[in-house]
């Protein structure tokens, strides 16, 4: 395609700013731009007009059917299509779309899971347009669908989805900010300030053939059993290598999906493990930037099917090579244009900068459990702690220049017992390639951002994002609160710099994240190290975070309650669904194929007995596989009888501890198992495609 053509098609199936001009009059253009950046509710004829402009341009590019698109509590987004075509009263059809069918949907609510905020008959849910993401058209192979952004709460109004959560906290961090800028300088132009993510997708592909192959891969999306490979990525060939034209292939369809959607890749590249790619949008508002991650990783699965290639979101399809993450790129912007995470030029844009900083450094101190427990689940717990995946432990890295500012602000206040010019302190601007990166740290400032680099590859950033906005919006209240009736609000803010930085230093560490040194040390610091799933989701309950949501109004405590319920459960879920998936595999095909090729031993020894022929060999073979195979039959007796006892647990929690102590114990004694018969039985009788088979496919 040519590069003219790009241009052309950037958000061709979005109704935009652009779109909304072409299709409704100035003045009620005008008037709808004007509820839509304030907020505002549509009057029934403005509603109308909307909703007629919008049904006229879906249907010119081809639509027939439209939907509430909404992010349910499973994890994955939803949508009922409803036909644009209604029967008329001359036996005919016709094009309709009511306007209230724009604004209100009603869904049945009763299947999705709810965490006991509903009973199964309570079924009525209600989608409500977020106006704030654009409409957007959703192309099949045969149809196109008219899909609009919707939350979704049920009908006396809590919260059944992630979006308007995210929403909340939205609000939260834009009041908050607003009220610390404007007592810095009571004149700002500043009226809105909004939290901006860049979303970096992870992903591996493999061929259609190979995934068909596996029972494993099509069932859960990673390998449940494979032996380590001979080459892998050790030879650290694969990272920002020759993407082989079958990929570029693929990465071009998919930018030019994308980009009719209106979203821009600023990079795409190979990864460090073999079949491992990645791509990374540009910046944008986090509620959009969230709903484009969704169909990004939409996209990525069905253009790779195109192709005759799987794309695999999982955080970690295969064991000994890197997993795949979402780095969270969060920054926050003005509506006038400005990073308030770069340096500013003068005394008084940094004094800011710096409040701002120390508000994030304090928020991810009093709240890690909290943006630990974000990025909980059965599928990350596999990736975290190693292979460039960050460790458990919440720290931050801000690099060596800001370091050095806040430890001569320190030194100096301990120095001359007063506080100094912060111009004074600052010494020349931070340079944006200054500071080296750390790859191990969990929260790490970069350039003019944070880089969140916890959250899984196949999750929805919505979560992250929601506490990440309370918890900074929270402290930099208790700033703006310190400093409303400041005389010297400059030489105030110092000192309130210097105290803060001072009661949270602790979180800072800009060292090596994998090291045992800073095992020790972030235990000596009162840092936690919540290694599983079930150990952070607790952070939901905790009182001190139950009353961040309420101060907010993001969470009731009914409706936070009722996510640590539904995260237990898919957790406890998901990991059965493994390991049912190994039994299964173990019993029908690799216990089968061993027994084989056993007997075809065995059958070989009496025939070289009879021919008087040597056949130590063939013994000592023989008793290796079958002490394997005899492991292999007891393991599997094993996990059979401890998911039997688990059933009789009652308790979600007791069920999900006695799955992360003892039957991810026994799944792995079963691996290790059929990984050694991997490595015994012939090649041509292995029933499934291995490691190597798949990685030399790349």
């Amino acid at each position: 395609m040519q590069s003219k053509d790009m241009l052309d098609l950037f958000g061709v199936n979005v109704f935009n700013d652009s779109t909304m001009r072409k299709y409704l009059s100035r003045d009620k253009y005008l008037k709808i731009k004007r509820v839509i950046e304030n907020n505002l509710e549509f009057d029934e004829e403005l509603a109308k007009k909307l909703a007629e402009a919008m049904k006229t341009w879906a249907i010119e590019q081809g639509a027939t059917y439209y939907t509430h698109w909404f992010q349910p509590l499973n994890g994955a987004t939803a949508e009922k299509h409803n036909s644009f075509l209604f029967p008329n009263s001359e036996d005919g059809v016709i094009y309709e779309f009511p306007f209230e069918s724009l604004f209100i949907g009603e869904s049945d609510a009763s299947s999705f899971p709810s965490g006991g905020l509903r009973t199964t008959f309570e079924a009525r849910g209600y989608t409500k347009w977020d106006y704030t993401s654009p409409a957007f058209i959703k192309e099949y192979k045969t149809s196109k669908v008219l899909c609009i952004p919707t939350i979704f709460v049920s009908h006396n109004g809590e919260s059944l989805d992630k979006k308007q959560p995210l929403l909340k906290s939205c609000e939260a961090i834009n009041k908050e900010t607003l009220k610390l800028i404007n007592i810095l300088d009571n004149n700002s132009n500043i009226n809105k300030v909004f939290p901006t993510i860049g979303a970096e997708q992870e992903y591996f592909l493999i061929t259609k053939d190979a995934y068909n192959k596996r029972k494993d891969l099509k069932t859960v999306g990673r390998t449940l059993f494979g032996a380590k490979p001979s080459k892998a990525q050790q030879m650290s060939d694969h990272y920002f290598g020759n993407v082989k034209e079958k990929v570029a292939n693929f990465m071009d369809e998919v930018d030019v999906e994308l980009l009719k959607l209106g979203i821009l890749s600023a990079t795409r590249h190979n990864e460090v493990a073999p079949c491992q790619y990645e791509l990374a949008p540009y910046f944008g508002d986090v509620n959009l930037s969230t709903d484009q991650n969704q169909l990004i990783m939409e996209i990525l699965k069905s253009v790779a099917e195109k192709h005759d290639l799987v794309c695999l979101l999982h955080e970690k399809p295969f064991e000994g090579v890197n997993g795949s993450g979402k780095h969270n790129n969060w920054s926050l912007s003005t509506d006038t244009g400005e990073n308030l995470l770069s340096m500013g030029k003068t005394p008084e844009e940094n004094t800011r900068f710096l409040l701002v900083v120390t508000a994030i450094i304090a928020a991810i101190d009093e709240y890690s459990d909290l943006l630990r427990a974000s990025t909980a689940t059965a599928t990350n717990d596999k990736r975290l702690c190693g292979f460039e995946a960050p460790p458990t432990i919440i720290s931050i890295f801000i690099g060596e220049d800001l370091q050095k500012i806040f430890d001569t602000m320190i030194e100096e206040k301990n120095k001359r017992k007063k506080t100094i010019k912060l111009g004074e302190t600052l010494f020349p601007p931070i340079s944006k390639f200054s500071t080296d990166r750390n790859r191990t740290s969990p929260f790490a400032f970069v350039d003019n951002r944070f880089e969140f680099r916890m959250p899984g590859s196949s999750t929805s950033i919505a979560v992250c994002n929601t506490i990440l906005n309370a918890a900074v919006a929270d402290k930099l209240s208790e700033i703006a609160d310190s400093l409303k009736k400041s005389k010297n609000v400059y030489e105030d803010a110092q000192k309130l710099i210097i105290n803060m930085i001072e009661k949270h230093r602790r979180i800072i560490y800009n060292g090596n994240g994998y090291s045992q040194e800073w095992v020790k040390e972030a235990e000596n610091r009162g840092l936690k190290d919540i290694k599983s799933a079930p150990e952070a989701l607790k952070a939901f309950v905790d009182e001190k975070n139950i009353n961040l949501f309420n101060k907010y109004n993001i969470y009731t405590e009914k409706e936070v309650k009722s996510r640590y319920k539904i995260k237990i459960n898919k957790y406890c879920a998901w990991i059965n669904i493994e390991a049912q998936t190994m039994l299964t595999i173990s019993k029908t095909e690799i216990l089968p194929i061993c027994l084989k090729f056993s007997n075809e031993i065995a059958q070989n020894i009496m025939n070289l007995k009879q021919l008087n022929l040597n056949y130590e060999t063939e013994s000592k073979l023989l008793e290796e596989l079958r002490k394997n195979v005899d492991n292999l039959y007891e393991n599997i007796k094993v996990l059979t009888k401890e998911l039997e006892e688990l059933e009789k647990l009652e308790s979600f929690e007791e069920k999900a501890l006695y799955y992360k102590e003892k039957i991810i114990t026994y799944m792995d004694n079963l691996r290790k198992n059929v990984d050694e018969l991997e490595l015994i039985v012939p090649k041509k009788m292995w029933p499934m495609p291995t490691y190597s088979d798949i990685f030399l496919e790349d």
